[in-house]
């Protein structure tokens, strides 16, 4: 997904401003599964003795999901969708805040037992969020580190302290840096409506809370940890050292060094006076804070160690990393156990009791035993070996192939997730993607219902893309990446409404032959079709009880939207209406946008209430939604010449150049040759019949050639008609080509199309 920068560092830019754009993410699955790598877990146990416990993930695919969890097994009881980019880590604040951050920029504050809201988005940030780091005792204290050295310390009761309705606006203009309604445009036909549920209303810090600022970091920060109480704060990063702080006043304690690459992992004892790094140097170091020096090291892995967790007491260390492995060290004695072997890289882990839940790359997540309570139970299994003090030691080892063998076997249980798409490739016809994941699976997707097509299994990629190979050009409308392990479609306004295709094409029933429609306008409109229904809901009801119409504002703002709008002659109001695309609601799709204040959002579709406005999305996606309006464009139109083929004796129709809509068919031209013919009229002088003008700017008119037939009034002509080919640089086109592909495939030229008929006998 691109890089979503902060919401401030725009505001003095003189260059002329982007319009926002509006992504729609696919899902071919039930909600109850991630799609990408698991970045982070949180454990919430329950107060009471029978009461049930959950698991927070989590995922790459910008959502968090909590899991019910029975005694070998999970169940999704809720998804967490706000983010819009990856989400890198989550804890637990108090008794039922879950506090997360993302690569988005922001922090999100959850209620840990809700259906999913974002009640809070805290941006100071400004560039991805990778690490947090919470007090046990202390449930207000979140610390949050990132790229750029960035580390903040917050007050979560004073950073979501309820704002009254009358500072909404405020809160908004704060959080963004910039003025609201310098960003914003008013568009026709919306209307106010009253509720307490829209995505920018109380999502946002307050105004004038700024958090505590750790300055001292010069490179990026990726690990964070917190003493019980919140008086000690340790980070670390690519500047290979361990910082202390005071997080109640953002100064520098200490700094510590030893590792001798990027450090991604901390932990705090409960009273801050002992410290676990892991770093990419693949070595655990034991730190004496009091002492301000290492202790102890371990060199227990053979690559980077990513994720440690320990025991309640501190005396043992849980660990993974690039290894694919799972390690349990005494810290005291230094002996070593290997647990588990993965077959993903380990993200992180979260100590449940006696057992461990392991996050790794892959979007599942397992639970391996781990006796937490007493580990030395599984240190009487033997197998175990002695940790040495330097990094190359436990390397060597692996490579004379005396790697131990591992404890346990197979996990507890597994929630499983859905394979992460990892490649993909738009075909030709630009509304078919092809994508391929981390199962081999290949399936055939079409974005402008969101759904899958085809499912060809574990096949080979690059064949099939070949075997599903179209001679045909349209225009690139949208961009896909898979960032977040699903199909993520990004619509930039003007380009994405560069396509049209024939409603016949579309197998669009009741329209006339030569029927248009804009792809990207009738995308939109089907994924805010719910939207629309809700929207008019709302309108109706507030209408029928306050029995009045449109107030003046609204007026205003309908003639600002037609000034901005209509100011260019060439913008867009088809009259025609179409049906839009219909999207699943069975796994609907989930819309990233920015309105003109909060920032970037992420809902599904089906959960947009018709409270969204002009704050919500962006000023084009509601012309066109509303209005049925599209902006202005490039020129859709292709010239060509159109000549006699040489040494033919055929008649010449034309002199000037030709302008026709870039998908007219070539059988349209063969048509207007014919009649052309018949009609005896080899050459134009005026546009006498509405068809053609020759030279600059002739228009190849759909009365007479895209039809096929001409204006009522014209005689019929008693001469058979002659059968013709068209064709470009000596070859015969095919009928069904449209100029657009004959431009790409056949021309392969810069200057203007040129082509050729003649007449065929004997047919």
């Amino acid at each position: 997904m691109h890089r979503v920068g902060s919401a401030g560092n725009n505001s003095n830019s003189s260059r002329p401003r982007k319009e926002k754009r509006l992504t729609y993410v696919l899902n071919d699955s039930d909600d109850t599964k991630h799609s990408a790598g698991i970045n982070c877990l949180a454990v919430l146990k329950s107060s009471v003795s029978d009461g049930c416990n959950y698991l927070f993930t989590g995922s790459r695919d910008g959502t968090l999901k909590r899991w019910a969890l029975a005694e070998d097994a999970a169940t999704c009881s809720a998804t967490f969708e706000s983010h819009v980019d990856w989400v890198n880590d989550t804890v637990i604040a108090g008794e039922n805040t879950l506090v997360s951050c993302s690569s988005d920029t922001t922090l999100k504050i959850w209620n840990c037992l809700s259906d999913g809201t974002c009640t809070r988005t805290l941006r100071q940030h400004s560039d991805y969020v990778t690490c947090l780091a919470a007090a046990e005792r202390n449930e207000n204290v979140v610390a949050s580190g990132g790229l750029g050295g960035e580390v903040f310390v917050w007050d979560i009761e004073a950073a979501v302290t309820p704002l009254s309705k009358s500072s909404d606006v405020m809160e908004d203009d704060f959080s963004n840096g910039i003025n609201g309604s310098a960003n914003s445009l008013p568009v026709s036909s919306l209307r106010p409506i009253s509720s307490n549920n829209s995505i920018t209303a109380h999502t946002t810090q307050c105004p004038g809370y700024v958090p505590i600022a750790a300055k001292g970091h010069k490179e990026s920060v990726y690990a964070l940890a917190m003493n019980d109480n919140g008086s000690l704060l340790v980070s670390g990063g690519t500047e290979k050292v361990v910082r202390g702080w005071d997080p109640r006043t953002g100064s520098k304690t200490m700094k510590l060094r030893g590792h001798t690459d990027n450090v991604r992992a901390l932990l705090l004892d409960s009273t801050g006076r002992y410290c676990l790094s892991g770093s990419s140097d693949s070595m655990i170091r034991l730190w004496d804070l009091g002492l301000q020096r290492c202790v102890h090291s371990y060199a227990v892995h053979t690559d980077s160690v990513w994720a440690l967790a320990s025991t309640p007491t501190f005396t043992h260390v849980y660990s993974g990393g690039r290894d694919l492995s799972l390690y349990l060290t005494d810290l005291t004695t230094r002996e070593s156990l290997l647990l588990c072997t993965k077959e993903h890289p380990v993200l992180q882990l979260a100590l449940h009791d006696d057992s461990i839940w392991v996050a790794t790359t892959d979007s599942s997540v397992h639970r391996w035993p781990a006796e937490g309570r007493n580990p030395q139970k599984v240190f009487q299994r033997g197998g175990s070996f002695l940790a040495g003090n330097l990094s190359f030691s436990r390397a060597r080892v692996s490579l004379e192939g005396s790697t131990p063998a591992a404890v346990y076997k197979e996990p507890i249980f597994s929630i499983p997730g859905t394979p992460a798409i990892v490649q993909h490739e738009i075909l030709n016809n630009r509304r078919h993607v092809l994508t391929k994941d981390t199962a081999g699976s290949v399936k055939l997707w079409e974005i402008t219902r969101g759904v899958v097509v085809e499912d060809y299994g574990q096949v080979s990629f690059d064949e099939k893309k070949q075997e599903l190979f179209e001679m045909v050009s349209i225009p690139a409308w949208f961009t896909v990446d898979t960032r977040l392990g699903s199909l993520s479609v990004h619509l930039d306004t003007p380009q994405c409404f560069s396509a049209e295709m024939y409603s016949v094409d579309l197998n669009i029933t009741g329209k006339p032959e030569d029927d248009k429609v804009n792809l990207a306008r009738e995308t939109v409109k089907g994924l805010l079709a719910h939207w629309m229904t809700k929207r008019r809901q709302r309108l109706g009801s507030q209408a029928s009880a306050n029995g009045d119409v449109l107030s003046g504002k609204d007026n205003t703002a309908r003639s600002l939207a037609h000034s901005r709008i209509e100011v260019d002659g060439n913008a867009e109001n088809d009259s025609m209406v179409h049906p839009p695309f219909e999207f699943s609601m069975v796994s609907p799709p989930s819309i990233i946008s920015e309105g003109s204040q909060g920032g970037h959002w992420r809902k599904k579709i089906t959960e947009l209430d018709g409270t969204e406005d002009e704050k919500d999305f962006p000023w084009w996606v509601l012309d066109c939604v509303l209005n049925n309006r599209l902006p202005p464009r490039e020129n859709t139109k292709c010239s060509f010449y159109l000549h006699p083929c040489e040494g033919t004796a055929v008649q010449i129709l034309t002199q000037g150049k030709l302008s026709a809509p870039r998908i007219l068919r070539i059988n349209k031209v063969v048509n207007y040759v014919v009649e052309k013919m018949v009609l005896d009229k080899p050459i134009d002088t005026g546009n006498t019949d509405g068809s053609l003008a020759p030279g600059h700017g002739g228009q190849l008119q759909h009365s007479a050639v895209v039809d096929g037939s001409f204006k009522s009034g014209l005689k019929p002509w008693p001469k058979p008609r002659p059968s013709v080919e068209i064709l470009c640089n000596n070859q015969v086109l095919s009928t069904d080509m449209s100029l657009a592909t004959v431009r790409a495939y056949i021309w392969k030229k810069p200057e203007d199309l040129v082509l050729n008929y003649r007449v065929v006998q004997g047919r």
